[in-house]
């Protein structure tokens, strides 16, 4: 009995002694772990990376920018259908908890126990407390030390904040598959919604994605997603979240996933979003740009923007189609037993020519060919299996000038297609134009960008030659050289001499003797016709006279030039500028002479809403007023500089609206509302520029090779670059009334020759009609002096003194 007793005595001290061993080394081990705990208290402030969303004007989404596409959503706009879901999913008892769920981890361990011995992967027991320490603090290491550490920073965790604030931030911080980090960019980009307007089968498929988002790839696995996503709604039933009737419903539906893809190519606009893109980066850094969640209201509109690029586009493929057919994209080899829709769905296309689509001839005769269309992949990449066909017709391709279908193309060409709407089924062949050029549409008295297109396709050249390409203006420049003259002493009635002259260049350099477009000369005319006619030994003349520093000032105050040589060819455009530097330039005549500074930027908003950047700088007096007090309305003051008198703006506004109505570029007048601008062709029309505007839109635009080449010995600017802005203008005024330039106070308007700038007397006098001229106080033409052949001016480059009241003329 004795012996029995010391037995069980020494069993029970040795019990006591392993358990006290154990528990020190359980404590030693405890201890150890919690020796270099990560500073839980660092979450109070933590501010995730969170992308940066793009606008348009009217609030459409153009852009994202992120390295993890986020959303913060505070706690207290979670709605109780979501929490549910992932409480379910997650944590059933997170709110009563102490941060580890004992009943949770010995009921994992007894599932792994079965799970290892029958060879499955085993799960873990992390409460949603764990997964915070886990993903902000502790890593994933898998290791005995790493889960225990992630218990105890779960349990300071637990001390230090409330359960909504870990909520908060797991909610937030969770990948969710398909690089998209919480709930908020998760909806969004799984159905189009904000969390709000999930239904229970949509918000239980968020819910079941935490544990493995690859596994539960809604294309990929969609079996597997369905069943993980029906196990989440029967939590939720068990739960007592949603009634077993509604549970039953919710399972029966469709996963209902449809990722969303967002490009700025939707909206022709990957020019407008990489400038955007790249100025943000500039003035904040990449890291402010990808993760700290900036607003940022653009310029741009949708619309215009559409229409610009359609205009763009339109002439770019008529002068291209003009010159032929240049070969097919390349060739597909269309074995018996290959799926041509796959094979062509690896060949890269552009996105931004819609609705051009890249297509390869299946079949070719004498009269059509059949076109396989490149197959559009869902979010995920996938290829459907799905195919479309359509035919090319002789019509279709017409403008190739070749007679048989199938002496053009043959089985296995890649070309690009265009739908005909007036045939449905059928194609027209299309072709990338060799030649590029760009467009800008700003708002001339913000200096706003409507639309920027920056070349045929940002897919085929992300390089914009809107505000990148540096090219010669031509003369499209005359109108500051004007400008300069009108406003130091010159009148629209002045006049110069088109006659021939010779500028020395220097020792041992030829003269220069610069011609006209048309190679004639026609003696002396007013500035006015200098500038509608686009008289290039006019303009010399006239610089000449001014003196080009003068000019070179003018140019630097426009914003077209930082530093212009002061060279006299120069004032025919020779100097390389930008588009959106002249069409800047033109928009300060329109507005009355004041400086505008384009933007494609309206204002930036940091994470918390705060106005961070803001393009309009003009001071509102009156606008912080407490509350109403009979005071007087706030009144906002504009603080630009005016960089030009406004009677010179508007005198030039009207000579501009000349070139319109009888100069270069009257394919303007089909527009039907008031109009004004200036062509421009470089020697050798190696560019054709036309740049103008209405009295509230500003638009530019030149046409030209990359590698600068001429475009055709008879190609001009008021034949290939005007009926672009002919075109883009009908669009835009289409349902616009058709306004009037504004005249400033102080411009007097005064009935004139055309012809000679005079005093019109009966019929205007021989050789032109009666036109209205815009003159300043003091420089009309006397009224005694009526228009006719023998009062002509007949010498010096700047007319004659007037006789009685006046000024130059």
């Amino acid at each position: 009995m004795r012996l029995i007793l010391r037995f069980f005595g020494f069993v029970f001290a040795t019990g006591v002694g392993l358990v006290v061993v154990a528990s020190l080394a359980l404590g030693y081990f405890v201890w150890h772990a919690s020796k270099d705990l990560p500073d839980y208290t660092q979450l109070q402030n933590y501010e995730p990376p969170v992308m940066t969303r793009v606008h348009a004007a009217d609030g459409t989404l153009i852009a994202e920018y992120a390295r993890e596409r986020r959303l913060f959503l505070p706690i207290q706009a979670v709605p109780k259908l979501a929490i549910a879901a992932f409480l379910a999913a997650e944590d059933k008892n997170f709110y009563s908890h102490v941060g580890v769920d004992p009943f949770g981890t010995l009921r994992a361990i007894i599932q792994n126990f079965n799970r290892k011995s029958s060879g499955q992967r085993e799960q873990g027991a992390s409460t949603i407390t764990q997964q915070v320490a886990k993903n902000f603090l502790v890593g994933n290491e898998r290791s005995y030390e790493r889960k225990i550490r992630e218990a105890l920073t779960a349990f300071r965790i637990e001390k230090a904040f409330s359960k909504d604030k870990i909520l908060e931030l797991y909610l937030n911080e969770i990948y969710l598959g398909s690089g998209n980090y919480g709930i908020a960019a998760a909806a969004l980009n799984y159905f189009g919604k904000s969390v709000h307007e999930l239904t229970i089968p949509e918000v239980a498929y968020l819910a079941a994605l935490p544990k493995a988002p690859n596994n539960y790839n809604a294309f990929r696995h969609r079996e597997a997603a369905t069943e993980r996503r029906n196990w989440v709604i029967d939590r939720m039933i068990e739960n007592g979240y949603i009634t077993r009737a509604d549970g039953d419903t919710a399972k029966k539906q469709a996963l209902g996933v449809s990722p969303r893809s967002l490009s700025p190519n939707t909206f022709a606009a990957g020019y407008f979003a990489e400038d955007v893109r790249r100025e943000i980066a500039e003035r904040y850094g990449e890291k402010k740009l990808y993760d700290g969640g900036l607003s940022v209201r653009t310029t741009l509109d949708p619309k215009m923007q559409a229409m610009a690029r359609k205009a763009l586009v339109d002439g770019l493929v008529r002068y291209d189609e003009a010159r032929g057919w240049h070969g097919t994209v390349q060739k597909l080899d269309l074995g018996t037993n290959r799926d041509w829709g796959k094979a062509l769905a690896d060949l890269p296309s552009y996105t931004d020519v819609q609705p051009w689509r890249l297509a390869v001839v299946l079949e070719s005769n004498a009269s059509s060919a059949r076109i396989g269309l490149q197959p559009r992949r869902d979010g995920y990449g996938q290829v459907p299996r799905e195919r479309e066909t359509g035919i090319i017709d002789g019509d279709g391709m017409r403008w190739t000038r070749k007679g048989r279908v199938s002496a053009l193309l043959s089985p296995g060409d890649v070309v690009y297609a265009e739908p005909i709407d007036s045939k449905p089924g059928n194609y027209r062949l299309r072709q990338i134009p060799e030649i590029s050029g760009a467009m800008v549409v700003m708002d001339p008295n913000t200096g706003r960008v409507f639309a920027m297109i920056g070349g045929f396709s940002f897919d085929q050249s992300e390089f914009n030659r809107a505000t990148q390409a540096q090219r010669q203006p031509g003369s499209s420049f005359k109108p500051i050289v004007y400008a300069t003259a009108l406003d130091n002493g010159y009148t629209p009635s002045s006049t110069v001499f088109d006659s021939p002259i010779e500028i020395e260049q220097g020792p041992g350099l030829p003269p220069w003797r610069p011609e006209n477009y048309d190679g004639k000369f026609t003696g002396a005319h007013t500035l006015r016709y200098g500038v509608e006619r686009s008289k290039n030994v006019m303009t010399v003349r006239l610089a000449r006279d001014i003196g080009m520093p003068l000019i070179v000032e003018y140019a630097k105050r426009f914003g077209v030039y930082d530093d212009l040589q002061m060279y006299l060819p120069m004032a025919l455009g020779a100097g390389e500028t930008t588009v959106m530097r002249m069409t800047a330039a033109y928009s300060m005549f329109v507005n009355g002479g004041k400086r505008i500074k384009p933007t494609l930027i309206d204002r930036i908003q940091d994470r918390w809403g705060k106005t961070i950047y803001k393009h309009d700088e003009r001071v509102c007096e009156g606008c912080d007023g407490a509350r109403w007090a009979d005071q007087k309305e706030p009144k906002l003051i504009d603080n630009r500089e005016q960089v030009l008198d406004p009677l010179t703006a508007y005198q030039v506004v009207s000579i501009l609206e000349g070139v319109v109505q009888r100069g270069t570029a009257t394919v303007l007048k089909e527009v039907g509302k008031p109009v004004a601008g200036k062509t421009g062709t470089t020697n050798d029309a190696k560019d054709v520029w036309f740049v103008g505007f209405t009295p509230d839109l500003a638009v530019g635009i030149y046409i030209g090779y990359d590698q600068p080449k001429s475009l055709g010995s008879q190609v001009t600017a008021g034949h290939l670059a005007a009926p672009v802005v002919r075109d883009l203008l009908k669009m835009a005024l289409k349902d616009k009334p058709a306004t009037p330039f504004r005249v400033p106070p102080g411009i007097k308007l005064v009935r004139v020759a055309a012809s000679t700038g005079l005093r019109a007397g009966g019929s205007g006098g021989p050789g032109g009609g009666v036109i209205l001229e815009a003159f300043k106080p003091g420089t009309a033409p006397p009224e005694n002096v009526a228009s006719s052949e023998s009062s002509r001016s007949s010498g010096g480059s700047r007319g004659r003194e007037a006789a009685g009241p006046g000024g130059l003329y």
